[in-house]
């Protein structure tokens, strides 16, 4: 029989194999706090549990884990870690850190399959999902390289969580429990390039996560040739459901808007980007384009990120530059590829 992951199991869902094995349920508990607030890669080492209960565990589970191979540090103090999973699949999770806050920003997939023109992390097509435990461990590893806690997550790493919803979603609850990570729902954000069905379901999971939407123009043509998930969920829809979403109870809504010379920030783009937040009165963060090696666009210069900034405050927007870091190990928005900027 084939082990399974203790770490792509929920306490209810843990609960229930315990039976399976005559073990009792509270057991779940114990288990959990030993992996995730004690970092046990084993059961060897889980001390209050009976020898008899470790074998078992050992007989019919594992505790996964993904191996790093590489950890890059930028001149702003960002860190890079790439990571192997179990078939040979890449994959990259950048640390930021700003002020007393540090934010790991996780990936969900292995590839993306919606290869935006602008980024690195669809060029190579997509390989697969990942699963809880491989979404979980990025949080885990790095923890454990560090020896301390982070303070803040984004899912806006390789892939598009969305299109992975089942496995983001089980990976949150757990983030959130107590009997998990314990971490804060408002500490967590979700990022999407605008899968609809994936915010119907994100709104009725009962936290009160973030949600920031990959916007990148305001304009459904321009968009459509940014973005090719726009074909299959056109702006219009894309901003219905936004609404939707803060009409039932979502916390702010967080436009992310990656700025590209000569091609998103013109006059005309400032004022379809107003209509867009006004109408959802949704905080914009701006961001100054990071340049991917084989793609053609180019970065703006720095006051015209300014200049476009002070346009959407003029109009009444909240809107923030927030500065891409670790550029120059190739871990801004945009360059991760489970492969760049490692050298030899």
């Amino acid at each position: 029989m084939d082990k399974k992951d203790i770490k792509n199991f929920a306490s209810e869902e843990f609960k229930e194999e315990l039976k399976k094995i005559s073990e009792p349920s509270y057991r779940a508990e114990q288990i959990f706090s030993w992996i995730y607030k004690k970092g046990a890669c084993d059961f060897s080492g889980m001390n209050n549990l009976p020898k008899p209960l470790k074998d078992k565990l050992s007989q019919y589970y594992y505790i996964g884990e993904i191996k790093p191979l590489k950890h890059l540090k930028s001149i702003d103090q960002t860190e890079k870690f790439l990571f192997e999973l179990q078939d040979g699949n890449l994959i990259e999770t950048v640390l930021i850190y700003a002020w007393q806050r540090k934010t790991l920003c996780i990936s969900t997939q292995a590839g993306c399959k919606f290869a935006c023109s602008f980024c690195a992390s669809g060029m190579n097509g997509f390989k697969r999902d990942l699963s809880v435990s491989e979404i979980l461990s990025q949080i885990l590893s790095i923890e454990h390289h560090l020896k301390q806690r982070i303070t803040n997550f984004v899912f806006m790493g390789m892939g598009e969580p969305l299109d992975n919803y089942e496995n983001v979603s089980k990976a949150i609850k757990i983030m959130n429990s107590k009997k998990g990570m314990g971490i804060a729902a408002r500490r967590i954000t979700v990022s999407t390039s605008g899968i609809i069905p994936g915010i119907e379901k994100i709104k009725k999971l009962g936290l009160q996560i973030n949600l920031s939407i990959s916007l990148h123009a305001a304009n459904n043509e321009l968009r459509s040739r940014l973005m090719s998930v726009n074909k299959k969920y056109p702006l219009h829809e894309l901003l219905n459901s936004c609404e939707d979403y803060m009409e039932n109870g979502g916390r702010m809504l967080t436009f992310e808007y990656i700025l590209i010379k000569g091609i998103n920030d013109s006059q005309k783009d400032v004022d379809e980007l107003v209509r867009a937040a006004r109408r959802l009165k949704a905080k914009v963060n701006l961001i100054a384009y990071s340049p991917v090696p084989g793609l053609d666009y180019e970065a703006p210069f720095e006051e015209n990120v300014k200049i476009f900034e002070d346009k959407l405050l003029k109009r009444g927007v909240n809107v923030t530059i927030r500065d891409s870091k670790g550029k120059d190990i190739m871990a801004a928005c945009g360059q991760l590829a489970g492969e760049g900027g490692y050298g030899d």
